[in-house]
């Protein structure tokens, strides 16, 4: 199953690599500009994780104000960083999602050059056999092709001669150079070539310094070991004007520190233990992010910057807005409290006024004769005589 996905990942990458490859008839020219295309389609996105990077570089100040002032309060220091970020439209994991990318497809194109037969010319295995059981009839040597156990009998899988880790690629130079009747009559089978620029793109720098020891300084190999060197210095140059619009926060200081020292030494260990083509690859892949982070600082980091004045500006004017309109609002309940302590004093006034009517009706209604208060006992005219 595993064997089946990691083919159909390849498959895009193996036809982009084959088209441009028979374009040029050059391996190193054809991972060139792969590796141009892969990072034109991958702009875009860079491009917004550059811009959440530098977003979150503005914010760094704020940022460490509240780890200050929310210092032992961890649930609260998270809530007032996730609405600083939805404040500043900040995805704190967009910045190094994209960045991750390069790998996933450094993997896939290992495949595709260390297996040219089946990743590469895309050729089924059933036919690799063919091609192994005519290579043997032919007296090849397949010390150098096939996986032998500790009895020196060829490793089967399924019925199936196992390769070497580069089996493939000595079983192409072989057949390409010096048994091409081997390949004849076989569909999607190509003449390649793995030499650039006077080295084999096939080989590593460990075989560049055996070659070294057994037929001293020559081009071939140092050649490959120069590219190594390359690919590691490139790579410090990109993560360097990389790290220009990142956060100057300790700890992500800290980090980029590590990076800065891992990533080199990984590409050493690559460019040493695998074939060139990866060094050639990451070099160009180095070369091209450089050039991209420096125009992306010095002309769309000056947008991002504008955008986010004028943001700022947005946001100023709009809490003046609110300020202005909770302001009015203040203005008119005062004058709505004024409104209804004048109806009541009103009111007060009319049923005051409306009392003393009540009281001078009471009085006339209990006057009989010259007696103003005779109600509410019996009255008897002739009790004053």
């Amino acid at each position: 199953m595993f064997s089946t996905l990691g083919y159909w990942i390849c498959y895009p990458f193996a036809w982009l690599t084959r088209a441009f490859y028979n374009l040029t008839g050059s391996y190193g020219v054809a991972l060139i500009l792969f590796t141009l295309v892969v990072k034109l389609v991958l702009l875009p996105f860079m491009m917004k994780s550059r811009r959440s990077m530098i977003r979150m570089n503005m914010v760094s100040g704020q940022m460490q104000e509240l780890q200050k002032r929310y210092a032992n309060n961890r649930e609260k220091l998270a809530e007032e960083q996730q609405k600083l970020y939805q404040e500043n439209g900040i995805n704190p994991m967009s910045g190094c999602l994209w960045s991750f990318l390069p790998m996933p497809i450094l993997i896939a194109l290992y495949y595709i050059i260390r297996q040219p037969i089946t990743h590469f010319m895309m050729i089924g295995k059933d036919v690799c056999q063919t091609l192994v059981e005519k290579a043997m009839a032919a007296g090849v040597d397949m010390s150098t092709i096939l996986t032998y156990d500790k009895e020196g009998i060829a490793v089967l899988k399924d019925g199936f001669n196992q390769f070497s880790p580069y089996g493939q690629i000595n079983l192409v130079n072989i057949i390409n150079t010096q048994h091409p009747e081997l390949a004849s009559g076989i569909d999607g089978w190509m003449h390649l070539d793995y030499h650039f620029l006077g080295i084999d793109l096939g080989s590593s720098a460990a075989d560049a310094l055996n070659m070294i020891k057994t037929s001293g300084l020559a081009w071939a190999a140092v050649g490959i070991i120069l590219m190594v060197l390359l690919a590691a210095a490139s790579q410090v140059i990109a993560m360097k004007i990389s790290m220009m619009g990142q956060s100057k926060e300790a700890a992500a200081a800290a980090t980029n520190k590590t990076m800065l020292l891992i990533m080199p030494l990984m590409t050493l260990w690559i460019g040493y233990t695998l074939p060139a083509a990866l060094s050639l690859y990451w070099l160009a892949q180095s070369v091209f992010s450089a050039v991209q982070d420096f125009i992306l600082n010095k002309v769309y980091i000056r947008k991002i910057q504008e955008a986010e004045e004028e943001r700022a500006r947005a946001i100023t004017e709009s809490r003046k807005a609110r300020q202005e309109e909770a302001r009015q609002r203040q203005i008119q309940q005062q004058n709505e409290a004024k409104a209804r302590q004048r109806e009541r004093a009103r009111q007060q006034a009319e049923d005051k006024k409306k009392g003393g009517q009540k009281k001078a009706s009471t009085t006339e209604a209990g006057r009989v004769g010259d007696r103003p208060y005779a109600r509410g006992r019996a009255f008897r005219e002739h009790d004053d005589e």
